[in-house]
């Protein structure tokens, strides 16, 4: 009996310091979730300037002079996709869904395809689907090193391997959505064609004040288009990190719940154990005392 309330403490011990241990991850968790979101906040304002000021360098061109500013691709480019993900474990189906979303989307698309994945996992999982990987990006691990990483996925879609340039480039990341949910989404980044322009030129000047742009408008163009190209990238990685800690917030908590669960069943199963071993000295005593009282009659 005594082995067995000892090998219950441990239990027991061992439930109390796991749960600390993802308390701790859960704490983290939100905290992160707070600082990704405070980024993706922050660019929603600057990403709006900047389509307002793509919209006035191109009234100023004209349409003709703003597709000479970023041509519609040939029929010899590539199709580019960037698939977010993560590096860590403890997410659920985070990884799983993302790159199941993506997959689905990428196998209706020609050929000719360079995939670039963030995080080791997603990887992986485009690999198994028979998908050729193009490079894999490390996730970051803050707010400050997702800049670096926007860089170097711009250098790797502006290459040119085998002479074809990137005619189109797909982003495949999740977006949270409302309490600690998320939801794999889609965004286009190339072409700039006329879609894209009519939906920037329709963008209304917010005062009466009219802007004007100062030195050369079609240099002032290409700029803004490479703002924008990094906005999106940035505000994709930020809602993906966003989302990747709310799937692992959501995986702790249920972590918590299982581990409240479990630690109650075994200081339930303790309590019996221990009374259980107390009512046996009991009896062995009143057993001894009822023999010894016979023998002296």
């Amino acid at each position: 009996m005594t082995n067995t309330i000892a090998s219950m403490k441990r239990q027991i011990a061992s439930a109390a310091d796991l749960q600390s241990v993802v308390r701790t991850m859960k704490a983290m968790a939100a905290a992160n979730i707070g600082q990704y979101e405070m980024a993706e906040r922050a660019l929603g304002d600057y990403y709006h300037n900047v389509e307002l000021g793509l919209g006035k360098c191109m009234r100023d061109l004209g349409q003709g002079m703003a597709f000479a500013a970023a041509p519609p691709p040939t029929g010899k480019a590539a199709i580019g996709a960037v698939v977010f993900g993560s590096d860590q474990g403890l997410v659920g189906r985070f990884n799983d869904e993302v790159a199941d979303f993506a997959i689905a989307a990428l196998q209706k698309m020609g050929p000719d395809l360079r995939i670039w994945a963030v995080g080791e996992r997603v990887q992986n999982h485009l690999g198994d689907a028979g998908f050729p990987i193009a490079g894999q990006f490390a996730v970051p691990s803050s707010v400050s090193a997702i800049a670096p990483l926007v860089g170097r996925i711009l250098v790797k879609a502006e290459s040119r391997p085998a002479g074809k340039a990137i005619g189109e480039l797909h982003l495949y990341y999740n977006r949270p959505a409302s309490g600690a949910r998320y939801a794999p989404v889609t965004q286009r980044l190339l072409p700039l064609d006329a879609s894209w322009q009519k939906g920037v030129l329709a963008l209304k000047w917010p005062t009466v004040a009219l802007p004007e742009v100062l030195g050369d408008t079609v240099q002032t163009l290409k700029a803004l288009i490479r703002e924008y190209l990094f906005v999106s990238l940035f505000r994709a990685c930020a809602e993906s990190l966003a989302s990747e800690n709310a799937s692992r917030l959501a995986a702790m908590q249920r972590a918590d719940r299982n581990i409240d669960d479990l630690l109650e069943t075994l200081n339930g199963s303790f309590h019996r154990l221990r009374q259980a071993g107390i009512d046996e000295e009991l009896f062995d005593v009143t057993a001894g005392f009822d023999a010894l009282r016979t023998d002296q009659a």
